[in-house]
């Protein structure tokens, strides 16, 4: 089967088809989500807290980064590998550049995700540039957990979702290649979907969204507590390899998310 790429995502958009995609932190996780026919793996800074056990993903480094998608590089054939950019890793364009340069060279990621919005357009470009494939994250930012009191979407208002949508064309223009949305009202994330030619991946943010991600540990009813806009997988799919596998027809079938996995 050919490898999934950032060209490949954008024609499984023009068709209609939803894109499927998971976190993955090791080579086990990994070849299992690629063999069932996961689209995008994700090396998320949610190691942190996953993992980890920390409360938030603040203290995860880059050394972190690159030796998870190290591992990840090993388990994925098919699937595109995409990594975070941790916390303080792109501060600066010049600074995001050796980061992401070193998550390509010395890791293997094929795409890397930033949080942040217009304020980037500078950063993306350069990524794009010098052949690195962007993916933006809009939303629910969990790298700014300390500016916003906790792991929880603000209220919103009108200016607010105009605002969202502005960083969202913006990060397109600037060539980002796709764009996460996380707990995004569902109207406003079919709004911000609908004016795009680049896909969009959601999180809490409704079944408009071009494709679906989930932490592999809440689809596996991991943890102490599953996020709302999650499912128990595990408990119908009679395995993890079973679990993954309904994940992607569900959501290629649109039957996840679903009413109760989807924000108002």
């Amino acid at each position: 089967m050919a490898r999934v790429s950032a060209a490949s995502l954008q024609r499984l958009r023009r068709k209609g088809e939803k894109i499927a995609c998971l976190t993955a932190y090791d080579a086990g996780c990994a070849a299992i989500l690629d063999s069932a026919g996961v689209e995008v793996v994700l090396v998320g800074d949610s190691l942190g807290m996953v993992l980890h056990g920390e409360a938030t993903t603040l203290h995860v480094r880059m050394q972190d980064m690159i030796y998870h998608t190290r591992l990840v590089r090993r388990g994925v054939r098919r699937a595109l590998l995409a990594t975070d950019l941790p916390f303080l890793s792109y501060a600066t364009p010049a600074q995001a550049l050796g980061n992401a340069g070193r998550l390509v060279r010395e890791a293997g990621a094929e795409m890397v995700k930033l949080e942040g919005g217009a304020e980037l357009t500078e950063t993306v470009r350069l990524l794009v540039g010098a052949g690195i494939p962007v993916c933006g994250h809009l939303g629910l930012r969990p790298q700014s957990v300390l500016r916003l009191g906790g792991h929880r979407a603000p209220k919103r208002k009108r200016e607010d979702d105009d605002r969202l949508l502005e960083d969202a064309l913006a990060l397109q223009e600037a060539g980002a290649a796709l764009l996460v949305l996380e707990c995004v009202p569902a109207a406003l994330a079919q709004r911000v979907t609908a004016a795009l030619s680049i896909p969009t991946i959601g999180i809490g943010a409704g079944p408009h969204c071009d494709g679906q991600v989930l932490v592999l540990y809440d689809l596996l009813g991991i943890g102490e507590r599953r996020p709302s806009f999650s499912r128990d997988f595990l408990a119908t799919g009679g395995g993890i390899r079973g679990a993954v596998r309904e994940y992607v027809r569900q959501v290629k079938d649109g039957g996840f998310p679903g009413a109760a996995e989807t924000p108002a």
